[in-house]
C-alpha cells in the first residue's frame, strides 16, 4: 500500500477522535491538536477488550461493540475538549489488517490475523462497516481517515520531528513504513505528490528469504498457524510467536532429553500456552534461585520441583529466541536506512534519521530492546549511528490517525478560504 504525503506543514487544529484497532483491545483517542505552535494541546483515551467471541462472530456484531464504545467515550467529552459546534465529530481509523486501499477513507479488507475469522468482513469496506454501525448507535461523526497503524506511527512522530523516516511496530504483530521519494517508488504511475515523496508501507512481516535462519520449530509453527506460509517474518520477531516458539523448544527437550522427568507434561503441549510477556519474565529473572522462572514453570505448565541448573537453561533459551528476533529486527531497519541512502556519513553533511517504534514487545521487553538497538550500531557503525536515533512512540498510531482525520477534514476548506 502506497499512500500520499500531505504537506500540512504541521497548522492542522481543532479537536479529532482516533480508533485504533489492532488486535484483541482497541483504543478509542481524543486529540486537541493546537497547529503549529501548539502541536497536541491535550488528549484523552480509553482501552476497551474485544471479548473473544466477537472475533469469530459477526461483522454488523464486532462492528456495533466497537461503535458503542466509541459513543460512550464521547458522550465524556468535556467543556476544555469538545468539537466546535455546528461542526461534525470526525475521525481517524487505525485498522492494523491487511486491506486493499485506494482511498484515504476507504479500504476493503484481504484477510485478518492475529486470531480474527469473522468471515463476513472479508471483502467488504471496513470504513463503510463501522460507519453503519455508528449510525446504528445514533452516533453522528465521520470518518476522515483509514490508517495503517504503522503509518499512523510515522505521521505521528513526523509531527512532532521532521528527522523521523520510518516507523516500525514491534508488538503483537510486526510492520515498518517509510518516507520514500516518489520518483524512486517504481510501482507508482500517477502524478506525484507536491512534496515528491511518498508513505511506503512495507508489511514486511510478510517478507520471507531463503537466507532467513529457519529450524524446525519455526516450520512446525508456521505449518499449524492459521496463515501457513505467510507472515514468515513476523513469526520469527513478533509478540505473538516469541513464547511459542520458546514452548516449541522446551516440547522437544522434554521429549527427547526427559528435562522434566520421564513423562512430558500435558500442559506443555498446549499451543501458545506461554506467552511472551512470561517469556520475557523469565528472560529478566535476577533472583539468585530464579524464583520468577520457577513461578512461572509452576503457574502455567503445572511443573515443580525443578532445579536450578534446569531454571539456567530455560533463560539462556528464552535468551537465544529474544536474541535472534531483536538482531532481525535490526536488520530490517538497517536496510530501509540502506534504501534510504542514510546508512553512511556524506562529507560535510550531518543528516539525523530518527526512527519512530512502539508495541508492546518493544516497550516492555527491555532486554529484546537493548539487544536490537546494539545490534543497529553493530551494523551501521559507530560513526553512522551517532546520526541515528530510536525512539518509542508512545500511542503514536493513535495520535497519528487523529492527525491524518485533520490534515483531510471536510472544514479544511472553510478555514483556509
Amino acid at each position: 500500500m502506497v499512500k500520499v504525503s500531505r504537506e500540512k506543514n504541521c497548522d492542522e487544529k481543532g479537536m479529532f477522535y482516533a480508533l485504533d484497532l489492532g488486535g484483541t483491545n482497541f483504543r478509542v483517542l481524543r486529540v486537541h491538536l493546537g497547529g503549529k505552535e501548539g502541536r497536541v494541546v491535550k488528549q484523552e483515551f480509553e482501552e476497551v477488550s474485544i471479548p473473544p467471541y466477537l472475533m469469530t462472530g459477526s461483522s454488523d456484531e464486532l462492528f456495533d461493540y466497537i461503535a458503542s464504545a466509541l459513543a460512550k467515550f464521547v458522550a465524556k467529552e468535556s467543556d476544555s475538549l469538545h468539537v466546535s459546534p455546528g461542526r461534525q465529530r470526525e475521525l481517524g481509523f487505525t485498522f492494523s489488517f491487511p486491506v486493499k486501499q485506494t482511498l484515504i477513507s476507504s479500504g476493503t479488507l484481504v484477510k485478518w490475523t492475529k486470531g480474527f475469522t469473522v468471515e463476513d468482513t472479508v471483502g467488504e469496506d471496513v470504513v463503510a462497516e463501522l460507519t453503519k454501525a455508528m449510525e446504528r448507535v445514533g452516533l453522528d461523526m465521520r470518518v476522515a481517515a483509514l490508517v495503517n497503524d504503522t503509518v499512523g506511527t510515522l505521521a505521528g512522530g513526523r509531527y512532532n520531528n521532521p528527522d523521523v523516516v520510518a516507523a516500525v511496530i514491534l508488538g503483537t504483530g510486526t510492520n515498518a513504513a517509510y518516507v520514500e521519494r516518489a520518483h524512486a517508488i517504481p510501482k507508482w504511475h500517477g502524478l506525484l505528490p507536491k512534496s515528491e515523496e511518498m508513505v511506503i508501507n512495507m508489511e514486511w512481516g510478510n517478507f520471507h528469504s531463503s537466507h532467513f535462519p529457519l529450524t524446525e520449530y519455526d516450520q512446525e509453527l508456521d505449518a499449524g498457524s492459521l496463515n501457513p506460509g505467510e507472515q514468515i517474518f513476523e513469526k520469527m520477531i513478533s509478540g505473538m510467536y516469541l513464547g511459542e516458539v520458546v514452548r516449541r523448544v522446551l516440547c522437544k527437550m522434554a521429549e527427547e532429553a526427559a528435562i522434566f522427568g520421564d513423562t512430558v507434561p500435558p500442559k506443555l503441549k498446549t499451543p501458545f500456552i506461554l506467552r511472551t510477556p512470561h517469556m520475557s519474565a523469565m528472560h529478566h529473572d535476577t533472583s539468585p534461585d530464579l524464583k520468577v522462572v520457577a513461578t512461572n514453570l509452576k503457574d502455567i505448565f503445572e511443573i515443580s520441583n525443578t532445579s536450578l541448573k534446569l531454571r539456567k537453561l530455560i533463560v539462556e533459551l528464552c535468551d537465544v529466541v529474544a536474541t535472534r528476533g531483536a538482531r532481525l529486527s535490526a536488520a530490517g531497519i538497517a536496510g530501509i536506512l540502506k534504501k534510504l541512502g542514510r546508512d553512511t556519513v556524506k562529507d560535510g553533511e550531518k543528516q539525523r534519521s530518527m526512527v519512530a517504534l512502539d508495541g508492546g514487545l518493544y516497550e516492555h521487553y527491555t532486554k529484546f530492546r537493548t539487544c536490537m538497538e546494539n545490534t543497529l550500531r553493530e551494523l551501521l557503525g559507530e560513526e553512522v549511528f551517532r546520526n541515528i536515533a530510536v525512539e518509542h512512540s508512545n500511542d503514536g498510531s493513535g495520535i497519528g490517525a487523529a492527525l491524518l482525520a485533520a490534515s483531510h477534514s471536510q472544514y479544511i476548506e472553510v478555514e483556509e478560504s
